[in-house]
């Protein structure tokens, strides 16, 4: 994944210029969009002294300052665009794979979240997560 300034949250289809923004590569709304937070990314880096950046974990969307975790069930906002947490975004081995073994024991639960976008908007680095939507 490549980071971008800005992006377009489609309404129940993910962003703009992501492969899961595809129907033929989503067959369900929990892949329309993940997020994880950077505070758990330099978290692990601080523990294990391992290299890991914030596209790394390929997750759609790097948060500062929010606990996604509680927004497992719960509807939020970025910009214009509206959300739906629907789970949590669990360290996978492809995950691993592409990094660090180590990931698969640290993010158990710090992962992320998966999220289905129930209004489409755009997106720019900045943008605060609203959790009162």
């Amino acid at each position: 994944m490549l980071p971008v300034a800005s992006v377009q949250a489609l309404t129940d289809g993910g962003l703009a210029g992501d492969r899961y923004a595809e129907a033929k590569n989503c067959r369900a709304p929990d892949c329309q969009v993940t997020l994880i937070e950077l505070e758990n990314i330099e978290a692990f880096v601080a523990e294990t002294g391992l290299a890991l950046t914030p596209e790394q974990p390929r997750r759609n969307i790097v948060t500062s300052g929010v606990n996604l975790n509680l927004l497992c069930g719960k509807r939020f906002k970025i910009a214009s665009a509206v959300f739906d947490g629907l789970e949590l975004c669990e360290p996978c081995s492809l995950f691993a794979k592409r990094t660090h073994r180590a990931i698969l024991k640290f993010f158990v639960g710090k992962g992320g979240l998966r999220a289905r976008i129930i209004a489409g908007g755009d997106i720019h680095v900045g943008d605060q997560v609203i959790t009162d939507a």
